[in-house]
């Protein structure tokens, strides 16, 4: 199923990078921009999580929470924040739910190989759970830049 603008964000409860449960319902009324990446400290998410981490002063000041997603584990995520002194929470997905969920595990082809991976794809959720803005086939460069324009940032 294809989310779309105005759809109902899909419910989701995980860890973040220290163990700790997370879940969508915990910031009602807050918006969210949810982004979904392939893997940590890969050259294009780190890319994109630094893009995040340079401009969370103006995306917080609009009252949005950025929270990145991946199928990485929650070790793997506390490196990939030490690494890069990232400042904001990133979720582990290792059984795929919520990416299912939001329809970013999706089939990908390189070099004429076909996996299934992350499609890198950005929601903004309002603070009522609703998708105000879906960022498809992400292009790292700008990507930050176009979030923070949705946010009126």
């Amino acid at each position: 199923m294809k989310l779309a603008i105005g759809d109902k964000a899909p419910a989701f409860t995980t860890t973040d990078e220290n163990g700790n449960s997370v879940s969508l319902k915990e910031f009602k009324g807050k918006t969210v921009v949810l982004y979904f990446y392939p893997k940590d400290n890969t050259s294009g998410c780190t890319a994109q999580a630094c893009d995040f981490r340079d401009n969370m002063e103006r995306i917080t000041a609009s009252g949005a929470v950025v929270l990145g997603v991946s199928p990485d584990s929650e070790k793997s995520h506390t490196k990939f924040i030490a690494d890069f002194d990232l400042n904001f929470r990133l979720l582990a997905d290792t059984s795929k739910e919520i990416c299912e969920g939001y329809g970013v595990w999706v089939e990908k082809s390189m070099y004429g190989r076909k996996y299934m991976g992350v499609a890198r794809t950005t929601f903004i959720i309002n603070g009522k759970g609703k998708i105000t803005h879906i960022f498809e086939n992400v292009k790292v460069p700008g990507h930050a830049d176009a979030v923070m324009e949705a946010l009126g940032a």
